[in-house]
């Protein structure tokens, strides 16, 4: 593997953490081999880490006739960080450590109807608590991730409340982000997040990188047209799959149908948000009540539709369903998505796409906020430092600091 002429410490060192991460246990020679860097370097670069406490030695690999190797392995409870998933209906905290492994988990109601100051004070109080129950001390805490539907503007408050380094993304983003880190799906695989909490959309990792696009809006499925003359959306357009078939489109079906509404027991419009009424009528879909059973049932061949598309023109290999509404409204929608995929994928002769229900739905977004503060520490800046396909957990996200 060629080197590059010039590579900076900073994504010498990252690079290095990164292959000792993806592997699981690997040698000095291994890094060499994979990393294509000097047995010099990899050695300066690994007593650093393990200085630090970031990597540790960890036994011998079996014998081959010369000297046994010593095993790396990533230092899990090195270092730590902290995700947010805003959402109307809820805010779900996590903290995972190094390796992406959740350590503490809460969700609070959301924050429709708080205004910004309020919010910031709130989640504060709340990301404070999280840390301070597993007793980890704050300087081992690397930062926070802040991700929602939006982009929600108060990302340089809440950096100055929590003391934190704040990034902000997009929910669908950090979805499939926390799916490729937490090794779901194949290192290098192409795939995409489905995630539904009040809208829909979707995360995309195409070879082991994740693509935004210029605009940051790839992914945005829930604007796919499925109606070219059905209703209005506020994107300007018609018959896009958010208001033929999102959460809030099943939710106004619901309303027209007096009885549902009340056997759902939802409210009067707008007393609740969009994702908690959706899961009423999950649940009263579970119970048993046909119509509410017959609203989710459309809503899933409008959306696998959709992923049909995505599919298509994407040649994915894997499509995760995640976000707090497939987690409750998830085997529903999968078979669905399943059988559409299975009959009409245009590949489907030479590979087909594997569709999953994310087994964390409800907090991945939270847990792909946290990844990206962990891939801001552990994956090379430098674009000439390639990582081996087998090993590549894929290229750094264009960060957003809220500083």
């Amino acid at each position: 593997m060629s080197r590059p002429a010039r590579v900076t410490h900073a994504s010498t060192r990252a690079a290095v953490l990164d292959l000792v991460r993806a592997a699981g246990m690997i040698s000095r020679v291994g890094l060499v081999n994979a990393s294509g860097l000097t047995g010099g370097t990899i050695s300066t670069v690994v007593r650093g880490l393990i200085d630090e406490g970031l990597v540790a030695e960890t036994g011998h690999a079996e014998s081959t006739g010369g000297k046994r190797r010593v095993m790396l392995q990533l230092n899990h409870f090195a270092r730590y960080a902290v995700g947010v998933h805003l959402d109307d209906a809820r805010i779900t905290y996590v903290l995972t450590n190094l390796g992406g492994a959740v350590v503490a988990r809460i969700s609070r109601p959301g924050s429709a109807s708080e205004d910004p100051a309020a919010v910031v004070a709130r989640m504060a109080r709340e990301v404070d608590a999280l840390i301070d129950s597993v007793g980890v001390d704050r300087d081992r805490v690397l930062g926070l991730g802040l991700v929602s539907a939006g982009s929600p503007g108060f990302g340089e408050d809440l950096e100055r409340a929590t003391g934190l380094p704040v990034v902000l993304d997009d929910d669908a983003t950090a979805a499939a982000i926390g799916e490729h880190w937490s090794g779901g799906v194949g290192a290098t695989a192409t795939f995409a997040a489905l995630c539904m909490g009040s809208g829909i959309g979707a995360g995309i990792v195409l070879g082991g990188t994740t693509y935004r696009g210029p605009g940051g809006q790839a992914g945005g499925i829930g604007h796919a047209c499925l109606d070219v003359d059905g209703p209005p959306c506020p994107c300007g357009a018609r018959g896009c799959l958010e208001v033929l078939a999102g959460p809030a489109a099943v939710v106004a079906q619901a309303r027209a149908n007096r009885s549902l509404a009340r056997a759902a027991g939802l409210g009067r419009k707008g007393s609740a948000p969009v994702a908690a009424d959706f899961a009423a009528i999950s649940r009263a879909a579970r119970q048993g009540d046909g119509r509410a059973l017959a609203l989710l049932e459309r809503s899933a061949r409008y959306v696998a539709a959709a992923a049909r598309t995505l599919a298509n023109a994407l040649d994915l290999e894997v499509l995760v369903l995640t976000g707090p509404s497939f987690a409750i409204a998830g085997s529903t929608y999968l078979p669905v998505l399943r059988e559409e995929l299975d009959r009409a994928f245009i590949a489907r002769g030479v590979h087909p796409v594997s569709v999953r229900l994310s087994p964390s739905a409800a907090s991945a977004p939270a847990i792909g906020a946290a990844a990206i503060v962990l891939q801001s520490e552990l994956v090379p800046r430098s674009q000439g430092l390639r990582l081996p396909d087998d090993l590549a957990a894929g290229e750094p996200p264009v960060f957003q600091h809220a500083r």
